[in-house]
């Protein structure tokens, strides 16, 4: 075989394009020069998108771009590029939507055919080499498409109008009411898509979509709907059962191929390591389940130890194969179990369900591969087979870490190891969260470090970049980026009560807002006002895998109104749900991180402003009672009382009178704009915050 030479993805930073970087394909970047090439030869352009670690990016890699046969034709027809959906998801978002509104469907890789002046006219996702399955290959389809250019490159050309004329309708704003009867809509609509067996909602595949369990846990609390609590338990515990979780090293995959939680696609991502383990922190919270807590931390173990870059940042994700093989470094043969366990591995067998054919199947073929899975808790194993749970747990903790050591020897999934700012803001959100309900220092060192790594190192002036990678940043940050970044340094501040985050999460929202704020119809674009020219300027606002950037800056907005008293802040919040009322009243299930914001919008918040000596026990006590509830309509502000003037009085004037009773830690309690009787007892402070009206109905 002769040796590739290296294409113009050669000097690009992105893990996925130097993975294409030797590709017989002449792929160029995104940027001018590919578009010049296109508009001076008169050819069309394939626009592939995808990223490092997806699977069928994988599969389509190695039957067509390194194909020359494939790769002879696309460079005969086209001028091909390039994009890594995590690094440009601005390109993907719009290009996502075009595929979505030509085929009814989307996913990655993402293949678009553009005029040369960027303009969609065919839309696909994955394409075979040779046709199959009812599949055009691309050996086929690409004479066709040459053929359509040459004979009738006008028609394509109208198309391609009519194709983003009719997207930018979908855009024009509806402005309706949103009141709680969306909010009762919303769990309605969960409640007719839970599985009762497994959990989660749907059938196959099944995503642990987090903000879907964090809506319910609000919804319970506000309304006492045992269902509602009843669907985050059954999903909660479904999942951390399954094979969706990884026992050896922790973590989840990124989702289930079957309903049952069983067989995972197999990639790790760092967004749902974040967004997962809030929910668990938030679940132990709600009930004190100890299980819940465990897996939190568990996950945070994973992260700490794999995912993060020793400058400060968390890497993006784990590809879901190894040595070219989908899920192999994460399974295991019955014979492996008992080579590293020995005479221990009969009860690791019985309790991972481990046998000699293996539940991991192949073009439903055995494989005699077995993904590690539970189907009975430990507390029903210590039932059926009589042994104390104590001892079942340091059983598994024991097989648990000879296991690690021996996977540890195999060849690891490729690691993501670009840092983006969007899913580190959720992780410092995670961290600083766990932080406060684990008393952890660990995971605030974390957190503080990251939020330091992204200020100092992903900031130009006042530019923050979206990418970091090998001391090189690029591209401008994009609504998710500040969005989720504000997020994790409002949870910092109610961590440590340094003032600078609170000030950094406000300089940041003013910048969001000055720059993505849409002055005619309200919310926020994805992109800034300055940022490239695409088809259009997006709003997005569905929460999907990752919640939508609009969702979480208004929660945010919400939050840095009432710590600030700033009314401002309240009424752009409430702008951005009316901006997408119209679209979120036809199917609020499919935005419920805007769920989570509406309703701390819509029911009474309270206001906790605790006033006490920054080192004494009393006001560690008061805090530490404070954070053990779930209480999520709070928002917490700390008001030393060793100084005079604090920083805090800067941002939050009102507290200036709070001031410490007796000389002990004191915390006053607002609810609904009327306040407490001020209290020296956590207890008390706790029924004030429990205190709510009666249940709200439904």
């Amino acid at each position: 075989m002769t040796e590739r030479k290296p294409n113009r993805l050669e000097s690009e930073k992105s893990p996925y394009l130097l993975q294409h970087a030797y590709n017989p394909v002449d792929w160029y970047p995104w940027g001018e020069e590919a578009f010049e090439k296109a508009k001076k030869e008169e050819k069309p352009i394939f626009l592939s998108i995808g990223y490092s670690t997806c699977h069928w990016c994988h599969v389509m890699e190695k039957e067509s771009f390194e194909d020359d046969d494939v790769a002879g034709l696309m460079n005969d027809v086209f001028v091909s590029i390039k994009v890594d959906r995590e690094e440009r998801p601005d390109i993907d978002d719009i290009y996502m939507k075009v595929c979505q509104a030509m085929t009814g469907s989307g996913g990655w890789p993402l293949n678009i055919i553009l005029t040369p002046d960027k303009k969609p006219f065919l839309a696909m996702t994955y394409v075979p080499k040779e046709s199959k399955y009812g599949r055009t290959g691309m050996l086929e389809m690409i004479p066709k498409i040459k053929d359509l250019w040459k004979k009738n490159r006008g028609g394509a050309e109208k198309l391609a109008v009519k194709v983003v004329s009719s997207i930018k309708e979908t855009q024009k704003p509806s402005e309706k009411e949103l009141d709680k009867d969306v909010l009762n809509t919303a769990y309605e609509q969960l409640l007719s898509m839970f599985d009762e067996r497994y959990g989660g909602f749907g059938d196959a595949p099944k995503f642990p979509t987090a903000h879907n369990l964090t809506f319910l846990l609000r919804y319970f609390r506000r309304t006492g709907d045992i269902m509602a609590l009843r669907m985050v338990e059954r999903t909660l515990s479904g999942m951390r059962m399954g094979g969706i979780y990884d026992y050896v090293g922790f973590g989840f995959h990124r989702y289930s191929t079957d309903a049952a939680w069983l067989v995972p696609h197999f990639e790790k991502m760092l967004y749902d390591q974040a967004l997962l383990a809030m929910a668990y922190t938030e679940a132990f919270q709600a009930t004190g389940d100890e299980e819940y807590g465990q897996t939190a931390r568990q996950i945070f173990t994973y992260v700490l130890r794999d995912m993060t870059s020793p400058e400060g940042g968390f890497y993006s994700g784990e590809d879901a194969d190894s040595e070219g093989v989908e899920g192999k470094f994460y399974v295991w043969t019955s014979e492996e179990i008992r080579s590293v366990l020995g005479g221990e591995s009969r009860l690791i067998e019985k309790i991972f369900n481990i046998d000699e054919e293996g539940n991991f199947r192949e073009m439903g073929k055995s494989t005699g591969k077995n993904i590690l899975h539970m189907t009975k808790t430990v507390h029903e194993l210590s039932s059926d087979l009589k042994i104390p749970e104590n001892e079942i747990k340091a059983e598994l903790e024991d097989a648990r870490q000879k296991l690690f050591a021996a996977r540890e020897k195999r060849i690891h999934p490729g690691k993501d190891d670009k840092i983006i700012v969007d899913w580190n803001g959720l992780m410092i959100a995670a961290l600083a969260k766990g932080a406060q309900v684990f008393d952890e220092p660990e995971y605030l060192d974390a957190a503080k470090h990251t939020v330091d790594f992204i200020l100092s190192k992903m900031r130009d002036g006042n530019m923050l970049y979206h990418r970091y990678r090998n001391g090189d940043i690029a591209v401008p940050a994009f609504l998710d980026d500040y969005a989720f970044l504000i997020w994790g340094l409002i949870e910092l501040y109610e961590t440590t009560f340094d003032v600078a985050y609170l000030q950094t999460a406000l300089d940041l929202n003013h910048m969001l807002i000055e720059h993505f704020w849409d002055k005619d119809s309200g919310g926020f674009y994805f992109t800034s006002d300055d940022a490239e020219s695409l088809l259009f300027r997006k709003k997005e606002i569905y929460d999907g895998a990752v919640p939508s950037g609009n969702s979480v800056a208004m929660l945010n907005l919400l939050r840095l109104g009432r710590i600030t008293n700033n009314q401002e802040l309240e009424n752009k919040a409430i702008q951005v749900g009316q901006a997408f009322s119209g679209t979120i009243l036809q199917s609020p299930v499919s935005y419920t991180q805007m769920m989570v914001a509406l309703d701390l919008a819509i029911w009474p918040s309270c206001e906790v402003v605790i006033a006490g000596d920054s080192h004494a026990p009393d006001t560690k006590a008061m805090l530490e009672a404070l954070r053990k509830k779930f209480i999520p309509e709070k928002v917490v502000i700390f008001r030393p009382i060793e100084t005079e003037s604090p920083e805090i009085l800067v941002f939050a004037e009102y507290a200036r009178d709070f001031t410490g009773r007796e000389g002990k830690a004191t915390a006053y309690v607002c609810r609904d704009y009327s306040c407490k009787p001020p209290t020296t007892n956590p207890e008390k402070m706790l029924e004030f915050l429990e205190s709510q009206p009666e249940k709200i109905e439904k």
